[in-house]
């Protein structure tokens, strides 16, 4: 997949883009994870009907999550977290409403009973073939709770899943 071929980000992380004006390298990670999210969130839609989940606000945090990367973007090729509650501040103050902005501050320290945090958390990961057992086991349990599958299921079921995409076909 070229770069061409990525889902657009929403309108309205076009905006909030243009006024905050991210580094190209930003921007390109935000359009590959929320690329990944749109596809995990067509993935649980129809393989897992039964599960409630915000598809537009995982769309959102996940073209959003690493947005205080802006402020600090050394950590974009480095670690650190300076710029998880900075990307929350900087929504905040943008007027991105408190339920959307928290994926900026929570990506990286998601609640393992919320399918929004857990989609935008897996969608940062496996966009470069990072596994996190513990995130995909938390997701397993959410999606077997409210399917009524046996854990073991989902879990295979998510594992295929996440093999089959092809971090060299999201990279720009």
């Amino acid at each position: 997949m070229t770069s061409a071929k990525l889902r657009p980000l929403p309108t309205e992380v076009l905006t909030l883009l243009d006024q905050l004006t991210p580094c190209t390298r930003l921007i390109a990670h935000l359009r590959i994870v929320h690329d990944v999210a749109y596809r995990l969130c067509d993935w649980v839609a129809t393989t897992y009907p039964t599960v409630v989940f915000d598809r537009d606000a995982v769309l959102f945090g996940a073209a959003t999550h690493d947005i205080g990367k802006s402020l600090y973007p050394q950590e974009l090729s480095g670690p650190g977290s300076c710029h998880e509650q900075a990307g929350y501040d900087l929504l905040l103050a943008q007027g991105v409403p408190a339920d959307r902005a928290r994926f900026a501050r929570n990506h990286a320290a998601w609640d393992p009973t919320d399918p929004d945090e857990l989609l935008v958390s897996l969608a940062d990961k496996v966009w470069k073939g990072k596994r996190v057992e513990a995130l995909e086991q938390a997701l397993t349990t959410v999606l077997a709770t409210a399917s009524g599958r046996p854990e073991w299921e989902v879990f295979q079921t998510l594992d295929d899943f996440v093999t089959s995409i092809d971090s060299d076909d999201l990279l720009l």
